[in-house]
């Protein structure tokens, strides 16, 4: 197959360039308009026990059991005089009139910490009906808009926090396309040392991102996706694309110096390097799919985005980039200054005096004291993973300009237990004297608990369900309050029931993660290890692949424990410190850095086995590989961290997380990993890295890869 999309390319360039243009003119249009209702929404898993218990009430009551939206009003007088009544009874209304909000609750006797401790602000709350998250995004959206437009009144909640972190996601990644490419596009002219070679790669990205637009709207019809899976699909599709034209110019730079700019050339490339690119985005896609394990739409969402994105990259590198390859032949290398051109065509020549093979005859003649120090190295920046907090998603990501958080942080500071924590009970019980009883007993229970603040008699509520509300005496995602929340859930309650509310969610939300967390591990260990057998036909390299990817997640970790956790760089990265990381941050950034360091170490592997099939020996074969592979990885990591990097200009601190995170893991993949760690230990098992057992030698035999010819 791989030699007829070349002769296809070879005879016809310009028909497969037009055609590529004119699906990806159409993948963009209809790309962009399907994902403009992605969703902010979808980080708790829809089978949990809170989520649950939310569905109850609200199916009991017709209205949500903790607020949807809360407008804090400031009329310059205090809320209690005529004016100040007049005009929270003015945003009371809006509220009331909008069809998707089934109850709406203000200042009185009855409700006095909806006013502030100075009198000054009043508190609105709004709950929505039975309605789903799209609708509440849109819903919150609106009354945003009716509502800001009024003097004092300053809207936040849940759904608002949801509703500006769409708006901020799409404007940040803007802003970090238009920071990420004139970047890539000087780096890859520092490569490769000519304009017309330096812009394939971009443009190759951009392809790749157009077509991830299209399948990620496409999905979001069928699934429902979130809206963070486009900082996913923009930065790892820009990432792969540049990394797989990367593979495939400079090894048809290599056959051009051998052969000219002739079929054969074009044919060796894509037999060698194409085969790579697909072998790699197999294995990128699979174990990026194994996120689609998880029932959290976020990283589902993530998980549906990479596997997209990763087989776009693919069709584009080996069915476009060779026809564009084809139609330049030698201009490859044409718009480049005479000592640049130069320098180019002695770097696609070079061999035994370059600089990679330099390096790896230094550290294999220096195996252990290399392998120890690396490791040494990495398991140093790994033990600041070892106090990991974690965190999930509220208004604190936001920036504090938004709104949602300010509205957050105003409740929390003025208001009357503004630093208590509701949490509520939904119990399946008849509506009779013996049940409300039996009920006041679990409530009494809670009451006792040492972190309860205060707990509400039950009441019946419709539909054969109770609520009880309680509230702790501290934040959210306090020790204290998890523990009240789990002591709670812990309760041998009389009738059948079900704890929710924010801190119940995240507990529920990390029970899940652990729960599913091993699956989804198994998936990607064992894509790594197959992808590498196939390869390799080695058991011992697919391995000690394993084990560095877990060295160097490790060490990832460690380092955004360092920066977000411990709060440093916060001026210059613009943040604010949760005091945690993310929980679903090292899931993620886990499955990016195994396919990625899978991606890197096919592109080294296939290059060492290629030598050593032709004759080399077994070191002469890790240098001579490392030489012709080691520009190429390092240019690809740096241009891929530029890629993902840009999204440490984002205002939401989980986009800043992922960008950093996925940055830092290739960064110590392609330099501590690839350039000193394997050519090490490689050094160190000589002819042991290709051992196999004879079954497996003789299934390799027969279903191996291998990229030449």
């Amino acid at each position: 197959m791989l030699h007829r999309i070349a002769r296809v390319s070879h005879a016809h360039p310009i028909r497969v360039i037009i055609a590529a243009l004119v699906i990806a003119a159409a993948a963009l249009a209809i790309g962009f308009t399907l994902i403009g209702n992605l969703s902010a929404s979808g980080f708790n898993d829809p089978n949990s026990e809170s989520v649950r218990a939310q569905e109850e009430i609200v199916a009991a009551t017709g209205a949500s059991a903790v607020p949807s939206l809360v407008a804090i009003v400031d009329p310059g007088v205090p809320v209690a005089s005529p004016k100040g009544q007049a005009e929270v009874n003015r945003v009371a209304t809006v509220m009331k009139d909008d069809p998707d909000v089934a109850r709406v609750a203000g200042p009185s006797a009855a409700t006095p910490d909806l006013t502030s401790k100075d009198g000054s602000k009043a508190a609105v709350v709004a709950y929505f009906g039975d309605i789903n998250e799209d609708e509440s995004q849109r819903a919150a959206a609106r009354l945003d808009d009716e509502l800001s437009a009024m003097p004092g009144v300053t809207v936040g909640g849940a759904w608002t926090a949801a509703s500006e972190t769409s708006s901020i996601v799409g404007e940040d990644l803007f802003r970090a396309e238009l920071i990420a490419f004139p970047l890539l596009f000087l780096v890859s002219l520092w490569v490769f040392r000519g304009l017309v070679a330096a812009l394939l790669p971009p443009l190759m990205g951009a392809l790749v991102i157009f077509g991830g637009f299209f399948f990620l709207g496409v999905g979001n019809e069928v699934f429902g996706l979130s809206v963070y899976a486009l900082n996913l699909v923009t930065g790892l599709g820009l990432g792969l694309a540049i990394d797989y034209s990367l593979l495939m110019v400079s090894r048809y730079r290599e056959e051009i110096a051998a052969h000219g700019a002739t079929a054969e050339a074009l044919a060796n490339t894509v037999r060698t390097a194409g085969k790579s690119v697909i072998y790699s985005a197999v294995t990128v896609a699979a174990a990026l799919a194994a996120l689609m394990i998880f029932p959290q739409n976020f990283l589902f969402s993530m998980g549906f985005g990479g596997l997209v994105v990763a087989i776009v990259a693919a069709i584009v590198a080996v069915g476009v980039l060779p026809a564009v390859m084809a139609l330049l032949g030698t201009r490859i290398n044409a718009l480049a200054p005479r000592r640049w051109r130069a320098r180019s065509e002695a770097a696609d020549t070079v061999e035994e005096s370059g600089g990679w093979y330099r390096l790896s005859q230094f550290v294999m003649r220096r195996p252990v004291t290399v392998a120890l120090v690396s490791a040494a190295f990495m398991v140093l920046l790994a033990l600041p993973a070892f106090g990991v907090k974690f965190t999930t998603t509220d208004s604190s990501v936001l920036p504090q300009s938004a709104n949602a958080r300010q509205v957050d942080q105003m409740l929390t500071r003025e208001f009357p237990g503004g630093n208590a924590t509701p949490i509520f009970i939904s119990a399946d019980a008849p509506n009779t004297p013996q049940a409300s009883r039996k009920l006041a007993d679990v409530a009494k229970e809670i009451r006792d608990m040492p972190s309860a603040a205060e707990v509400a008699p039950p009441r019946f509520v419709g539909d054969r369900t109770w609520q009880i509300d309680a509230t702790s005496r501290y934040r959210a995602l306090d020790d204290r309050t998890i523990d009240l929340v789990q002591e709670i859930q812990a309760l041998d309650t009389p009738y059948p029931s079900k704890v929710g509310g924010f801190t119940a969610l995240f507990v529920d939300q990390r029970s899940s993660l652990a729960s599913h967390l091993p699956w989804a591990a198994l998936v990607i260990v064992a894509v790594t290890i197959i992808a590498l057998f196939l390869m390799t036909g080695s058991v011992l390299l697919p391995i000690k692949a394993v084990i560095m990817n877990v060295l160097t997640l490790g060490a990832t970790l460690g380092v955004l424990v360092l920066i977000f956790q411990d709060g440093r760089f916060e001026g210059f990265l613009r943040y604010d410190s949760q005091g945690a990381v993310d929980l679903t941050q090292p899931i993620l950034i886990g499955a990016l850095a195994f396919g990625l360091s899978t991606d890197y170490a096919v592109f080294l592997l296939s290059r060492i086995k290629e030598i050593r099939d032709s004759g080399g020996g077994e070191r002469e074969s890790v240098a001579l590989g490392l030489q012709r592979t080691g520009r190429v990885v390092t240019a690809a990591a740096l241009l891929f961290c530029i890629a993902m990097g840009a999204f440490a200009t984002s205002r939401i601190v989980i986009i800043k997380e992922l960008g950093i995170g996925t940055a830092v893991a290739v960064a110590l993949d392609a330099t501590i990993v690839r350039a000193l760690l394997v050519p090490s230990l490689m050094a160190l098992l000589g002819k042991w890295n290709w051992w196999a057992p004879g079954p497996l030698r003789r299934l390799h035999a027969r279903i191996g890869v291998r990229e030449g010819g």
